[in-house]
């Protein structure tokens, strides 16, 4: 497969999770859920949410802007397997945190490998 087409596949991938993590609020019903935490733990949750996205978009920004950087100097190479590492240790994190008792763990688990291995092959 292109190299620069894997890419724009992560940018892609790095977009999904980020409109994702901007619907939280609504789907967790954060509004409700979070008024049961202390402020602290509830502005933390928030705060973390929201740099995540942010992460995301970038993310997505570097794979559709700067393709080319990403897979044919060091620095590229170094932020790809970053990112794979990052979505691995997301993968490892659902297995430690999560009760697999219901199919959308196992789709989010799925797709969180999906993410290791589609930031890591452009690398080879």
């Amino acid at each position: 497969m292109d190299k620069t087409m894997l890419i724009y596949g992560c940018g892609i991938y790095s977009l999904f999770f980020a409109i994702f993590h901007l619907c939280f609020w609504k789907i967790f019903r954060w509004d409700k859920e979070l008024r049961k935490l202390h402020l602290v733990n509830s502005a933390v949750m928030q705060i973390l949410n929201l740099r995540i996205i942010h992460l995301l978009f970038f993310v997505a920004f570097l794979c559709f802007f700067y393709p080319h950087s990403l897979y044919r100097t060091e620095l590229g190479n170094v932020l790809l397997l970053g990112f794979s590492l990052f979505w691995l240790g997301r993968t490892v994190e659902q297995v430690i945190f999560f009760k697999f008792d219901q199919p959308v763990i196992y789709i989010f688990t799925g797709l969180f490998i999906i993410g290791t291995v589609i930031f890591i092959l452009p690398v080879f």
